[in-house]
């Protein structure tokens, strides 16, 4: 029993939010992490909105090219891609800075990352956002049409709306992706959640405690995003007849 009030001490100390504690360190991990998925998530949504379009309503050469990019972004390990999106990127930025007579650009981790899984979030929501528009009722696009809508009305006043009760679910599987996906930052330094984690971990060797409590914040972001995104998905499926309703 002592030991075990020793136990819960120690660790409770661990990870208190001033130092020696490695607490603040967590909670400014997991804020960076958040960070970048909130942008990689929203970049993603631009890519995948017009993804979608085009590959529904574009010419040949747009519809190939948006097939080879979800292709190919869906086929190679995340970890991978991060690696090349990353140095190669960043890569072609400085060679392009110098080209035109500046010096070598210092990108921002924090732009680096939400480009790089902006990138690979996109790929993905061109697919969800594709079959959700595709399962909109024929005539509400047609109807719109007939009224004169040009292409940018009809996207936000009829597609977007009437796609988000088909969207939603993949939508929030595509968050909670971007959140994990941000600690295989970890592999280019950036100081996001799980880095913070290893480095708390190493230098104190309390590595249950402290990997542990990074799952309890893994947890707790998933749980109030699941909250959230029911919140939408309900407000999006206001007014359309419910399954219990359906089945009888």
């Amino acid at each position: 029993m002592i030991l075990e009030t020793l136990g819960l001490a120690q660790s409770a100390e661990l990870l208190s939010l001033s130092p020696p504690g490695w607490g603040g360190n967590l909670l400014r991990g997991l804020a960076n992490s958040l960070q970048i998925a909130f942008g990689a998530f929203a970049f993603g949504l631009v890519i995948g909105l017009f993804g979608a379009n085009g590959k529904l309503h574009g010419g040949v050469v747009t519809r190939d090219l948006l097939a080879i990019y979800t292709t190919v972004i869906r086929a190679v390990p995340e970890l991978v891609l991060i690696l090349i999106l990353y140095y190669v990127g960043t890569d072609l930025i400085n060679k392009a800075a110098q080209t035109l007579g500046y010096g070598r650009v210092e990108i921002s981790g924090v732009v680096a990352g939400i480009w790089v899984l902006g990138i690979v979030q996109g790929a993905y929501a061109t697919e969800v956002l594709r079959g959700a528009i595709q399962a909109i009722p024929p005539g509400q696009i047609e109807a719109a049409r007939a009224y004169g809508m040009p292409p940018l009305m009809l996207l936000r006043r009829v597609t977007i709306p009437a796609m988000m009760s088909f969207a939603t679910p993949g939508l929030a599987n595509l968050w909670l992706i971007a959140t994990k996906d941000t600690a295989l930052l970890a592999i280019v330094g950036f100081a996001e959640l799980t880095l913070e984690t290893r480095q708390a971990a190493a230098s104190t060797r309390a590595y249950f405690t402290f990997f542990l409590a990074a799952g309890a914040l893994y947890m707790t972001v998933t749980l109030c995003s699941g909250f959230v995104f029911g919140r939408i998905e309900k407000w999006a499926r206001r007014g359309q007849p419910s399954l219990k309703r359906s089945k009888r």
